[in-house]
């Protein structure tokens, strides 16, 4: 039995993009073995896919902990564990996704005979024994994966992302609604993510959240991770008790599980955002700095963008933080937009 190997160890939103390879290799290899390599906190999204056989998790926090601690033999040590659980796989084709030097070097540890990269750089190109360049439509959402899909003469005649949770994320998602009395439907938010570039503005997530209540009959639920606690809290106590706080309340699953349930999911460019349309919830994503995608491949998914002269400055604006692009998403652009999904997804309201 041949086994095949795929690296992407991040970050949420890529791994759902390449998430469609999964079932393309299984339908051209039915017997094999598939494995996907991750970062530790990122395996929740691919545990459950039932066309995965292993998820191997990637300790890459603890790596660079102990690079700045300076434990060099520890980290050393670590390494060569993993590439131990690597090899006793006996891989046959591994897919480095991410094209980094990081991913080519676990790649290369893998021994696997073959090993090919999508977009190798930074000398990860030398430790592959192939490599196929970013190709597809940019306008596409995860084009680059579908482009080596068919590069590799995999099926790409159903190509759909995919996140999978278990029976035991969807019952602590449905005592939390019960615990927080939630009794109708409801919207996910989801205002944070890395760059301050990538974010719409507090005061409009908050007419955005009353609105929402008011006219749409949805509660609105903000979801983020641990980090975003003061932010969140700050925008809670400002939303006169109709934002209902879930941030850092959840494992990346549950939010999963939580995302799926809504009727409707509103975010910046963030993994949860791509989740909602991974998981076919009506979705609407508020791009600024970058533009991975426009066209999200479902009609209950759509992407609000307005493209300046600057665009996309991905991680170096030119604005000194006024943020233009952003700014001129208003809320009534939302709203109406939000309502359109709604309406799509359930044409008697």
């Amino acid at each position: 039995m041949s086994t095949i190997l795929l690296i992407r160890l991040s970050a949420i939103g890529d791994i759902v993009f390449a998430s469609p390879l999964i079932a393309a290799l299984r339908r051209a290899y039915p017997n094999a073995r598939i494995v996907w390599l991750v970062q530790a906190e990122y395996r929740a999204l691919l545990d459950h896919h039932p066309d995965l056989d292993d998820v191997i998790a990637c300790p890459l926090r603890h790596w660079r902990q102990l690079w700045r601690e300076r434990h060099f033999g520890a980290l050393l040590r670590s390494i060569w564990v993993l590439r131990a659980t690597l090899q006793s796989y006996n891989v046959d084709l591994a897919i480095d996704l991410q094209g980094l030097l990081k991913s080519g070097l676990l790649t290369w540890l893998s021994a696997a005979r073959e090993r090919i990269g999508l977009g190798s750089r930074e000398g990860s190109q030398w430790l592959m024994t192939r490599t196929v360049p970013r190709g597809g439509i940019a306008r596409q959402i995860g084009s680059e994966y579908r482009y080596l899909a068919e590069t590799l003469h995999l099926p790409t005649d159903d190509w759909a992302m995919a996140v999978h949770y278990s029976a035991t994320e969807a019952a602590f998602i449905a005592d939390m609604l019960v615990e927080k009395r939630i009794t109708q439907s409801y919207a996910v938010l989801c205002p944070f993510t890395t760059r301050p570039q990538k974010h719409w503005f507090e005061d409009r997530w908050l007419a955005l959240a009353a609105r929402l209540h008011t006219e749409l009959g949805l509660t609105p639920l903000l979801l983020g991770g641990a980090a975003e606690h003061l932010a969140a809290t700050r925008m809670t106590a400002a939303s006169s008790g109709q934002l209902v706080n879930l941030v850092g309340k959840t494992s990346l699953a549950e939010a999963a599980a939580l995302i799926d349930q809504a009727a409707l999911v509103i975010a910046v460019d963030t993994g949860l955002g791509h989740i909602g349309i991974a998981l076919n919830t009506p979705s609407l994503l508020l791009f600024g700095s970058t533009r991975p995608y426009l066209d999200t491949g479902r009609t209950n998914a759509q992407v609000l963008y307005h493209a300046l002269p600057c665009s996309p400055c991905k991680r170096h604006p030119t604005c000194d933080g006024k943020f233009d692009c952003l700014r001129q998403i208003s809320v009534d652009t939302v709203i109406n937009t939000a309502k359109w999904l709604i309406k799509n997804e359930n044409p008697s309201r």
